[in-house]
C-alpha cells in the first residue's frame, strides 16, 4: 500500500481525505471484516456506517458501502450522526459499524473509525485489520443502503431520558455552540426534553475543524461575549463527530475535559475511575473514588483497562469523552454500558450535578482540588521530528536537564509520551499527537500564572527543537 498518511492513531484510521478516498477506504473496510470474520463477529448480516460533515465523508461512505456490499453484508446508512450514537446502535443490534470523520483534525484529513459488535476496536484489532489488508481491488456497488437514521436517533435520545427527566435542567438558559458538529442538534434537543432553554449559536454548513482541548483557537474567541449578550448559564459544544465535549460556564471560562469527566463519574456514582495519565493529576485528590487507574493516551487502552473492572466503572480522556462501563445506574435505573466516547453524557452530567446541588458549575469546579492545567501543540509537526526530540529528551540526561534548566526536573513518567515534574511541583509532558502531525503539550501548575508561563516557556523551548 502506498498511503503513507494513513495510520491508525489513537483513535481510528487517519489521514489525509485524498488518499483514503476510493480504494483505500474499500481496502480497509474489506480488511476489518475480514478481521471480524476470522473473530465470529459478523452476525447480525449488517454493517452500520456513520458519518461528519467533512466534505469528504459522504463519498468515503459510499467507498465504505461498496466493500461491505461484496463482502455480501448489507450496508446502513445512519447519515450525519454522532459517533456513539451510530456505536450505540449498532452495538444493540449485534453488529458492527464504521464512522467516517476525521473527528478534531483538519478538514483535508478524515478517517475510519471501526467498531466490533462489543464497541470500539482494540489495539489488538487494528494489529488484525492491517494483517488482513490487501491490495485487491474492490468494486464499485450501485446497490441502495437500508436506511436506519431516523431509529439511532431515538435510541440515542432515550439513553438519557432518565439520566435527567424533564424538568430537570429548568431555569437553565443554555447557549449551543453548533459549529458543524454533527452533535448540535442533538443536544438542543436532548437540553430541552431535561427542560433547559437553549440558544442556537455559530452554526455554519461549512466544515470547522474545532479542537475542543484548544481553547486559544481563534474559533472560540466569541462565546464569552455570546454568555453576556444571551444572558446565558452555560454554553456547550462537541468536536466534529461529537464525542468531545466542550463546556463554557456562566462565567465564560472554559471547564477542561478532564474535569468534566470527573464530573460525569461523580454524578454517576462510579467506584472506579479509568483515565490516561494526561488527566489532571488531582483526581485522585479528590478521593470521590475508590479506585483511580491510569493508561497511555488513547479510547483503546481507556476501554481495555476498564473490562477488567465490574463495579462501577467510568473511563474518561483529557478532552472529557467519557465511557460508561459495568455497574452503573442513576437514581435506582441501570445506565447501558457504552465503552466509546461520548461527548453529551458529560455535558449532560455537570449540568445536572449542578441542578442537583443547586449551584452554578463554576462554583462545583472552585471546589475541587485541580491543579490549573492547559494545553497547547506545535502544528504541522511531522511525527519523526517530535519523535526525535522526545528520544533525545528521554535518552540524553545532560540534554534534559539543560533543557529543564529554568525549572529542574524532579521526577519523570513514561506511560505515554514524557511527563516531567518539576522541583516546584508543576508538570510538563510532551507527547505526538497520534492523529495528525502535532507535538502535544500539557502543563499543570500551582497558579493560572504559573501554568500560562510554563506552556509559554514549554511551546518556546520545544519550537527550538522541532521547527
Amino acid at each position: 500500500m502506498s498511503q503513507s498518511s494513513l495510520k491508525f492513531g489513537t483513535s481510528g484510521l487517519r489521514g489525509l481525505a485524498v488518499e483514503l478516498e476510493g480504494q483505500a477506504a474499500r481496502r480497509y473496510t474489506a480488511a476489518f471484516l475480514r478481521h471480524m470474520q476470522g473473530l465470529g463477529q459478523l452476525g447480525g448480516g449488517k454493517l452500520f456506517l456513520g458519518r461528519d460533515f467533512r466534505q469528504s465523508s459522504p463519498a468515503i461512505a459510499k467507498d465504505c458501502a461498496a466493500a461491505i456490499v461484496e463482502f455480501g453484508l448489507e450496508a446502513v446508512d445512519c447519515g450525519t450522526i454522532p459517533t456513539p450514537a451510530l456505536a450505540y446502535h449498532a452495538m444493540a443490534a449485534g453488529c458492527g459499524a464504521i464512522m467516517i470523520t476525521g473527528s478534531h483534525i483538519p478538514s483535508d484529513r478524515n478517517g475510519l473509525k471501526f467498531y466490533v459488535p462489543s464497541g470500539e476496536i482494540s489495539k489488538a484489532d487494528e494489529a488484525g485489520i492491517l494483517a488482513a489488508l490487501t491490495d485487491e481491488a474492490v468494486p464499485d456497488s450501485s446497490r441502495p443502503l437500508s436506511d436506519e437514521a431516523s431509529a439511532a436517533v431515538e435510541r440515542y435520545v432515550d439513553r438519557f431520558a432518565t439520566l435527567l427527566p424533564s424538568g430537570t435542567l429548568a431555569g437553565m438558559r443554555i447557549g449551543v455552540f453548533e459549529h458543524s458538529t454533527v452533535a448540535r442538534d442533538l443536544l438542543t434537543r436532548i437540553l430541552r426534553l431535561a427542560g433547559a432553554a437553549t440558544v442556537s449559536l455559530g452554526r455554519t454548513d461549512t466544515f470547522v475543524a474545532v479542537d475542543t482541548e484548544a481553547f486559544g483557537d481563534a474559533v472560540f474567541a466569541p462565546l464569552q461575549g455570546w454568555i453576556a449578550s444571551e444572558k446565558l448559564d452555560a454554553i456547550v459544544s462537541a468536536d466534529g463527530d461529537g464525542d468531545r465535549p466542550l463546556l463554557m460556564d456562566g462565567d465564560g471560562a472554559f471547564v477542561r475535559g478532564d474535569v468534566l469527566g470527573l464530573l460525569a463519574a461523580r454524578f454517576l456514582g462510579a467506584r472506579t475511575v479509568v483515565t490516561p495519565v494526561t488527566s489532571n493529576s488531582a483526581i485522585e485528590r479528590t478521593c470521590f473514588f475508590a479506585n483511580v487507574i491510569r493508561t497511555k493516551v488513547g479510547s483503546p487502552f481507556v476501554v481495555a483497562a476498564m473490562e477488567q473492572h465490574h463495579d462501577g466503572v467510568v473511563g474518561f480522556e483529557a478532552n472529557g469523552g467519557t465511557f460508561v462501563g459495568d455497574g452503573i445506574a442513576v437514581d435506582g435505573q441501570p445506565l447501558t454500558p457504552l465503552p466509546t466516547r461520548d461527548a453529551v453524557l458529560p455535558l449532560l452530567c455537570a449540568l445536572g450535578l449542578a441542578a442537583r446541588q443547586c449551584r452554578r458549575v463554576d462554583e462545583i469546579v472552585a471546589e475541587l482540588p485541580l491543579q490549573h492545567a492547559i494545553a497547547d501543540r506545535l502544528q504541522d509537526v511531522p511525527g519523526e521530528r517530535s519523535g526525535d526530540f522526545l528520544k533525545r529528551l528521554e535518552a540524553d540526561r545532560e540534554f534534559a536537564e539543560a533543557f529543564f534548566a529554568p525549572h529542574g526536573i524532579a521526577g519523570l513518567s513514561t506511560i505515554d509520551g514524557l511527563q516531567f515534574r518539576t522541583q516546584s511541583g508543576d508538570m510538563v509532558h510532551f507527547r505526538a499527537s497520534g492523529n495528525a502531525p502535532e507535538l502535544r503539550c500539557y502543563v499543570e501548575g500551582s497558579s493560572p500564572e504559573v501554568a500560562q508561563s510554563l506552556l509559554n516557556w514549554a511551546m518556546a523551548a520545544a519550537a527550538k527543537q522541532v521547527r
